[in-house]
């Protein structure tokens, strides 16, 4: 049985590649930081692929460090590398979460390099494509052509750092190694939670539902589901035409406005806010740092990411973004993720 060593198992994201990958008849190859997640993820296998969770092994690896990772990487024939460093709010010191990026990466490629192992599939962000170009105002279309340029940034923002230097290394890790890589490129990601530890993105959905998030910013996201993310993983592994090739995987624009009146509709008794915060307020408020220093470069502008090689390379067309709103809806409250509920 073909084994795939997928980094940062207890993830959102990579939870739902090892059950789609043992779904797929892989024997897969976790790495965790430490035993705290790990019940988690076998509650995630159980629910993703009830019967094969036989094929998962899980092992103690860190992005900074180099203990576990020769052992991580022994009879593994692909690497999907999918851990990440992801903070809710802005760091006071960016390389929290910008080492753990560009290192760990580096890490990861040496490790599998040495072992002999040349596929990796790497998830890499809609962020590494659509900052720095520009773009301050309007609407803007962007392919996998588009690179982010850190040095055109008005606004410093660690995840988009990171994330943008650590393709930058892979990449040119890749070249220098002949290594076969292919980078998979996310928006906003929802859909179903598998268990309680879930991704700061739902936060997205579950600060709506339970009324914490006290009003809506004039921004905009390219949703996806997380199931197709995981999907695309497994197709980019599957499809050796995805060698040496980027894929933004997202789907239509929706403003916080629109996510908020579908979660209405489908929640009326949930105290969901109407209330706007002017793009002023946003800015001055971001100069302190916190969560809206994470957002502020998207203020006042539209950024529609064309996610069609990603959908050729799925062979079918993504969910749909209210089917990933909701799905994260349902299933966080069905989870107890969602304290509040009024009406």
């Amino acid at each position: 049985m073909e084994r795939v060593l997928v980094t940062g198992a207890s993830g959102f994201v990579a939870k739902h590649v090892i059950g789609q990958l043992l779904d797929a008849g892989y024997a897969v190859r976790g790495t965790v930081r430490g035993q705290s997640k790990v019940p988690g993820i076998w509650a995630a296998v159980s629910a993703l692929a009830p019967g094969r969770e036989a094929g998962l092994e899980l092992v103690v690896a860190d992005l900074l460090d180099d203990d576990g990772w020769a052992a991580a990487m022994e009879g593994v024939s692909a690497v999907m590398h999918v851990a990440a460093a992801i903070v809710a709010v802005e760091p006071k010191d960016p390389d929290v979460v910008v080492r753990p990026a560009v290192e760990g990466t580096e890490r990861v490629l040496a490790f599998a390099e040495a072992a002999g192992v040349k596929r990796v599939i790497m998830t890499s962000s809609i962020a590494t494509v659509g900052y720095g170009l520009g773009h301050e105002r309007g609407v803007r279309r962007y392919t996998e052509a588009d690179f982010t340029d850190l040095d055109g940034m008005r606004r410093s923002w660690a995840y988009c750092i990171g994330k943008t230097r650590a393709e930058r290394a892979a990449w040119g890790y890749a070249e220098l190694h002949d290594m076969a890589l292919t980078t998979i490129h996310p928006g906003a990601i929802l859909g179903p939670a598998t268990d309680k530890d879930t991704s700061i993105s739902l936060g997205l959905v579950t600060g709506l539902l339970d009324g914490s998030t006290p009003a809506l910013a004039r921004i905009g996201f390219a949703i996806i589901d997380v199931r197709d993310v995981a999907a695309m993983h497994v197709a980019a592994l599957q499809k050796p035409e995805s060698i040496g090739h980027r894929y933004l995987c997202t789907g239509p624009y929706r403003t916080f406005e629109q996510v908020a009146e579908v979660l209405r509709s489908a929640y009326p008794g949930y105290p969901i806010t109407r209330r706007a915060v002017p793009d002023w307020l946003i800015r001055i408020i971001s100069l302190l740092g916190g969560p809206t220093r994470q957002i502020v470069n998207d203020i006042g502008n539209e950024k529609h990411f064309d996610g069609s090689k990603g959908e050729a390379l799925l062979g079918r067309d993504y969910r749909t973004v209210e089917d990933a709103i909701l799905s994260a809806a349902e299933s966080a409250i069905r989870m107890g993720l969602v304290k509040v509920k009024t009406g």
